[in-house]
């Protein structure tokens, strides 16, 4: 396997506050790859930061050969990374198709027309409300509708952030069997995830990170297995 993202002692800091420490990783084609951790632990800072909605304060991001640092996030996006963001951030106001519409600005009307196709077949009941006002749906609606956004760009890494947060434990699931299928069909997959158990088993490698920093890293199998992992973030 290739490697598609290469993190190199990114820091990301919010004036005197640093929220990322000089941390490294990376990512091979085909992989599902998790970024796990508590709250404040820098993990929303590296995606954005990877997706350039932040600059970061110092290090290298290279996206399949070449560097991101710099590139305005809409660049970002032609070249084959969305990001899905935490907490949804739908257009409340807008229908699900023009969610859909304003996720593939990047492509031509024909392309966009192709891909919808497909993210319906992802996201069935998507197709069933694609006329309705996305902010009267359902939170687990709203996180198919974030993701199928994404989606519209045809992304080769498709990194998702929270997905399952505030979601019931049904949706939970459908929200991640979904996550394998998409890789199954060939996008690599960044995930941050608080739901450390059901990231860890689905994702071939792991990263988990403390206040800025990677403090341990190995297979999916490996960190769900791991006392220190089960006790810090599994709650066993």
């Amino acid at each position: 396997m290739s490697s598609i993202l290469s993190v190199r002692d990114l820091c990301v800091s919010y004036g005197a506050i640093k929220a990322v420490r000089g941390i490294s990783f990376e990512i091979n084609e085909g992989e599902i790859v998790t970024l796990i951790g508590a709250n404040g632990a820098g993990k929303s800072s590296t995606l954005n930061a990877v997706s350039g909605l932040i600059r970061p304060a110092s290090g290298e991001v290279d996206f399949k050969g070449q560097s991101l640092v710099g590139v305005r996030p809409h660049k970002i996006v032609e070249r084959g990374l969305a990001l899905c963001p935490e907490g949804r951030r739908v257009f409340t106001q807008m229908s699900v198709a023009e969610n859909l519409d304003m996720g593939g600005y990047t492509r031509s009307d024909a392309e966009n027309e192709e891909t919808m196709r497909l993210v319906f077949d992802h996201f069935p009941r998507l197709r069933e409300r694609v006329s309705q006002s996305a902010g009267t749906m359902s939170g687990g609606e709203q996180q198919m509708l974030a993701m199928g956004r994404a989606l519209m760009s045809k992304p080769d890494l498709l990194m998702l952030d929270e997905p399952s947060m505030g979601l019931a434990p049904i949706l939970v699931d459908e929200i991640f069997t979904i996550i394998k299928e998409l890789n199954r069909q060939g996008t690599t997959i960044l995930l941050v995830e608080q739901n450390a158990s059901m990231a860890l088993s689905i994702a071939g490698r792991g990263y988990v990170l403390e206040t800025g920093t990677i403090s341990m890293t190995g297979t999916g199998a490996d960190l769900l297995h791991n006392d220190d992992v089960r006790k810090a973030y599994l709650g066993a």
